[in-house]
């Protein structure tokens, strides 16, 4: 018996001891959720990967000859060849390879107009006689002056260099087509370089820089840095390309348009709202609702009496309720020999429609600018803040980490920054430019108050945030700091939870739906944008890379940069240039698939000054 009750009191202390290891259910569903929420964040974060890194004409040229020799090593072609073929295809390896399996090789190198050479009929050519006619002059020429392309096609030298300093003076030298008619074949690069050298070296190193540039300018997941004046630097993108990226000089702008980072607003959007911000469209609305044109000469006229006859200072009268010309006869009531009590309802409604949308885009500019003005001003806490940090450290005080100070302040920067684009992409989600036919009132209607919800929420956040920063804490006592110090850490939770949950919003609920237009935005990064990383250069992994490092030293040495008013490279080009896809490839953007959730934290704030990124704190 006492064995039992030892065995019996054991097991109750034992069960005793575990019953701490067992969850409750509703711990196990707090658990579970937890644990989901972490997938789906990392879910989506994969969802909407993006590397970048920066070339510059250093690495430049390692960049290039990577992708050229994947092509190479897959398809035993050569360099010529291999670029010939990147080029068309705008130099998207992972396309070349998907297209190789779906219209096989022949298919594929014909569209591109790669031609492989079959060197027995080059040499029957050869031995074939002493003298060619050439077919473009007429001449009879020497077999030593005479080339043959790939394609088999076979004029004078002359003809040839002739017909390559035009093409690379009218900007077309990265696809230098047979003169045969009808035929698609790309000349030989070599063959360009030694026949035009030989004639005009100047021309020649510049049919070698347009070729290691086209790198660049024909490649969709490579751009120029927009920066004004030019860094130099072009920004390579792997993974999703509707981003925004960070130069090594410190610029951040829109991958996809190359103007100012804009998100959560759509690139085409952006550019409607600047340019409506910037040209004289609301100044004609105001006219239009405030002012009538003068009968006689057309210049509008601005009523400044309460009686309805108006004269414009060209002389003419004329009846503020219609328009029409009149004498000056006139009394309280009427106006001699006029009348025009007849309603008019197109000018009312014309009249109307414009005062209603002048009064809708004052209300969001209003408040785009409110906000992108805060913006700046609250730029200008950085420098009050740390010192007030450095007060507060000097201080004897149990508290001696104010990290949650400045990750307050970025988060606050970055929140901002997307409340004040919020406005500028519900002026154009909820109006009659871009999505009239897209939804019907009521799901407009629908749409917007959830939206706009959404924004309010944000918004009071975003200001309370910005308060509780704007204390002077350095002053506060240790329980004063710590209740200003959990506000601000819960605050800045909070504002970073509403922001992803505004993105998920409009890209689940609001541009997904749409079935005419296709609206990509850059998603929502936690912690702002990443700075692009320089690409690193390995000459000596690579003998064939040395060499090519060899043959195009003097190009790359002499790599111009010239800028034009867009920030774009335009150094080199000439009229008739062109990098437009002749592959048929389209370059613009899909959309994106559902997401159901939005998270995940990615590196760095938009707005976070460059010395913290270089730190590495945030």
């Amino acid at each position: 018996m006492a064995e039992e009750e030892d065995y019996a009191s054991s097991s109750d202390m034992e069960e005793e001891d575990m019953s701490g290891f067992y969850l409750s259910d509703r711990e196990e569903d707090v658990l579970e959720e937890t644990v989901l929420q972490g997938l789906e964040s990392q879910c989506e974060e994969d969802c909407h990967w993006s590397v970048s890194s920066v070339i510059t004409k250093e690495s430049l040229l390692a960049a290039q000859k990577e992708d050229l020799r994947k092509v190479m090593e897959l398809l035993a072609l050569s360099e010529q060849h291999a670029r010939t073929l990147l080029i068309y295809y705008r130099w998207d390896v992972e396309r070349i390879f998907e297209l190789l399996e779906q219209k096989g090789k022949e298919r594929l190198f014909s569209e591109a107009g790669v031609t492989i050479i079959d060197k027995n009929r080059a040499t029957d050519l050869l031995n074939s006689s002493q003298s060619v006619n050439c077919n473009i002059c007429f001449e009879d020429v020497s077999q030593n002056a005479v080339t043959e392309m790939d394609c088999g096609h076979s004029y004078c030298n002359d003809c040839w260099t002739e017909h390559f300093i035009v093409k690379i003076n009218d900007g077309q030298s990265r696809r230098i087509r047979c003169m045969a008619p009808k035929c698609n074949a790309v000349c030989d690069e070599a063959i360009v370089r030694t026949l035009v050298s030989a004639r005009h070296p100047d021309i020649a190193d510049r049919f070698d820089r347009f070729l290691l540039e086209s790198y660049i300018e024909d490649n969709n997941k490579v751009k120029w840095c927009p920066s004004i004046p030019h860094c130099g630097n072009a920004i390579r993108v792997e993974g999703d390309i509707c981003c925004e990226v960070e130069c090594t000089c410190g610029i951040q702008f829109c991958f996809s348009c190359l103007s100012e980072a804009h998100s959560p607003c759509s690139c085409q959007m952006w550019e409607l709202w600047t340019k409506k911000c910037q040209d004289e469209s609301e100044t004609v609305n105001w006219m239009t609702v405030n002012t009538k044109p003068c009968p006689k000469c057309h210049k509008p006229v601005e009523k400044n009496g309460g009686c309805n006859l108006v004269a414009c200072i060209c002389g003419q009268a004329f009846c503020w309720l219609c328009g029409g010309a009149t004498g000056r006869d006139h009394t309280w009531s009427n106006i001699a020999g006029h009348s025009c009590g007849r309603f008019k309802e197109d000018i009312a409604k014309r009249t109307e429609r414009a005062r209603r949308d002048l009064y809708r885009y004052m209300h969001y500019h209003n408040r785009y600018k409110a906000h992108t003005d805060s913006l700046n001003q609250e730029s200008n806490l950085k420098e009050s803040i740390q010192e007030k940090i450095s007060v507060s450290e000097s201080k004897q005080s149990k508290i001696k980490d104010y990290s949650w100070v400045t990750n307050g302040l970025y988060r606050l920067f970055r929140s901002r920054r997307v409340l004040s684009y919020s406005y500028p992409f519900a002026f154009y989600m909820f109006g009659d430019e871009l999505f009239k036919d897209e939804m019907t009132p009521q799901e407009r209607d629908l749409k917007q108050n959830l939206f706009e919800d959404q924004q309010q929420q944000l918004e009071a956040n975003v200001e309370k945030l910005s308060m509780f920063l704007e204390k002077e804490f350095q002053t506060f006592s240790d329980d004063e700091v710590m209740h200003t110090m959990s506000h601000v850490i819960n605050l800045s939770d909070v504002v970073d939870k509403l922001c992803k949950q505004m993105y998920q919003c409009i890209e689940n609920e609001l541009l997904y739906p749409l079935q005419r237009a296709t609206h990509n935005i850059a998603p929502y990064k936690s912690k702002g944008l990443e700075r692009a990383t320089e690409l690193s250069v390995c000459w000596d992994s690579d003998q064939s890379l040395r060499s090519m490092k060899n043959n195009n030293e003097g190009s790359c040495a002499r790599w111009d940069l010239t800028v034009n008013v867009n920030g774009r490279h335009s150094g080199s080009r000439f009229p008739g240039s062109s990098s437009s896809d002749e592959s048929g490839c389209s370059s613009s953007t899909r959309k994106r698939p559902r997401r159901d959730v939005a998270g995940g934290a990615a590196p760095f704030d938009l707005n976070m000054p460059p010395e913290v990124i270089d730190n590495g704190r945030y």
